[in-house]
């Protein structure tokens, strides 16, 4: 037997499925694209690896959609704005800390995501890992996966890989670009907080304010373009600081700081964003296992920390992690067009848009938070794979620079992105083209009727 791998036997693989468009990866663009093929009239197909829908929001916590917001900001709309409308009218969103926005409960918007799959049509398949392309020479016909149930097969005319690391697209053979590991945007633990003081706290948030400016501190220099940075933000740093001069926390851990999101009435200090683990790579299981151990590890100790040295946390205790580590950088798409950061900080106009986003920028050490009107659009070509056909990539893969990932990264741009990708995919499979070869003005046509602002 040779030691360093082994020959698996041929196997039949039942195919379980069939379907117009498949979306393998629920998170904010997934989930967009599913709702917006299915409303656009096609059969559709929804693969999720875990036991929820909503990805980012759900398993890993991200509880912000649209932290961004403010009076200027100008946006697409669509079904980005409806999962904070939906989460609101079902009791799972509470008004944003630092923006114009709603925060998204991490476990009601389950229930959230669950009605508005329901209401659609979708076929959910939940608890069903992507192993595999099922592949027509240079066309994707389908995908393999992994579960309780073993080895199955789903077939689709169109798939959209919104796995976030462009999973499908790399092993269909279709060109991606992996940041360098020491050049990641650092990964999170995040975690929910139970028994706060209101009262306190919020007292100790309106005598010491934070703003954007203080988070240019210790190990992070963060450009601004200066309207920010007076600006509040939910940021704590000064108890980490404290603990790491009291010895609490070791001094090589100054990257302990961040926000929170929501302090609620019941004691409940929701969406802490407070640790930062550089250098884990979302697309390798060590890495990542790594990650998730070294990161509640630091979660602890800044709950410590806060216990000691922030009003109102003397009795705070952990409610929850979220389900697995999140991961803002790995694969991306090199697309027919990759964006640029021009087109991100100078408004990038484009003839194929499938919607706006405005002028936000956060990665990489650049914060640009979208007060003054300003927006870009996102161009259907950043979808588009090379050499692989019915294939499109949504989410936080798709084609762009560093700095432009920095923007398109970001829940709610998913969320436009996926619900482009949706309707194209929609249109491509009932007019039997490929996604290359899709009527961009029908697709944009449908767009604006599903509420889109495109331009």
């Amino acid at each position: 037997m040779n030691l360093d791998f082994i020959t698996e036997p041929a196997r039949h693989v039942p195919v379980i499925h069939r379907t117009d468009v498949l979306v393998v990866g629920s998170g904010p663009g997934g989930l967009a694209a599913a709702l917006a093929a299915a409303r656009a009239g096609a059969d559709v197909c929804l693969v999720e690896r875990f036991g929820c829908f909503g990805g980012n929001i759900t398993v890993v916590g991200v509880e912000g959609f649209a932290w961004y917001r403010h009076e200027e900001t100008v946006e697409a709309d669509g079904i980005g704005r409806e999962f904070e409308e939906r989460a609101k009218a079902m009791g799972a969103a509470v008004p944003e800390s630092q923006s114009l926005s709603y925060e998204l409960d991490s476990e009601g918007f389950k229930l959230v995501a669950d009605a508005l799959v329901e209401e659609a049509g979708i076929h959910p398949m939940l608890h069903r890992q992507f192993v595999a392309p099922v592949m027509e020479d240079d066309r994707i016909a389908g995908i393999i996966v992994e579960s309780k149930a073993g080895r199955e097969a789903v077939l689709a005319r169109v798939v959209i890989d919104a796995t976030g690391d462009a999973d499908v697209a790399h092993r269909a053979g279709a060109a991606t670009r992996k940041t360098p590991a020491e050049q990641m945007q650092a990964a999170s633990v995040m975690f929910h907080l139970a028994g706060v003081d209101k009262a306190a706290f919020m007292a100790e948030v309106k005598a010491d304010p934070q703003t954007y400016k203080d988070w240019s501190t210790g190990e992070w220099s963060v450009e601004t373009d200066g309207k920010e940075d007076d600006m509040f933000s939910p940021f704590l740093k000064k108890p980490f600081a404290r603990a790491i001069e009291e010895g609490l926390i070791p001094k090589h851990l100054n990257t302990i700081a961040g926000t929170w999101g929501a302090m609620h009435d019941t004691g409940e200090l929701t969406y802490m964003n407070l640790v930062h683990l550089a250098g884990i790579d979302g697309t390798d299981p060590d890495s990542m296992t790594k990650g998730e151990i070294e990161g509640r590890r630091q979660a602890m100790l800044a709950i410590e920390a806060l216990r000691r040295f922030m009003p109102g946390c003397k009795g705070v205790r952990l409610r929850n992690f979220g389900m697995t580590i999140g991961i803002r950088d790995t694969r991306k798409l090199d697309a027919v067009y990759n964006m640029t950061e021009t087109d991100v900080r100078h408004e990038g106009r484009f003839e194929d848009t499938i919607g706006i986003y405005p002028e936000f920028i956060d990665g990489y050490g650049i914060l640009i938070i979208p007060t003054t009107g300003r927006y870009m659009h996102i161009p259907y070509r950043s979808m588009l794979p090379k050499g692989v056909r019915g294939l499109l990539v949504t989410g936080r893969a798709i084609g762009g620079d560093m700095v432009a990932h920095a923007a398109t990264r970001n829940m709610a741009c998913c969320a436009v992105a996926g619900q482009g990708a949706g309707v194209a995919a929609a249109l491509a499979a009932r007019n039997g083209r490929d996604v290359r070869e899709v009527d961009m003005g029908a697709v944009q046509a449908e767009l604006v009727r599903q509420g889109v602002r495109i331009r």
